[in-house]
């Protein structure tokens, strides 16, 4: 499952990770976001341990959404060393994220 991440764990978790990150914006309401869950789930545990894979639901957690530009859900970003290197707008297949990540490895 991938990691629940909010506005007060969003520094720690995600900008001080030695780690890639792919984080996933969402929102309970949004049907797209829906189709992406299970999918960025399936990709948290395939890359357990190598890669830290969570979401933020922005209708609870604005901060980093805002920061980030985040408009449009479902967004992912992935990050490395604090910094976002990618970012998918909408529903993407499996494979767009975790090329992302073996990019990073």
């Amino acid at each position: 499952m991938a990691l629940a991440i909010t506005d007060a764990t969003f520094e720690e978790v995600v900008l001080k990770s030695d780690k890639p990150v792919v984080v996933d914006f969402w929102a309970a309401w949004c049907g797209p976001c829906r189709m992406v869950g299970p999918v960025i789930d399936e990709v948290a545990s395939e890359y357990e341990g190598k890669a830290v894979v969570g979401k933020v639901d922005v209708d609870a957690n604005q901060e980093f959404a805002a920061k980030y530009g985040v408009r449009n859900i479902p967004t992912v970003l992935v990050f490395q060393n604090g910094e976002v290197v990618g970012r998918q707008v909408g529903v993407a297949p499996k494979k767009t994220y975790t090329d992302a990540i073996d990019a990073l490895l």
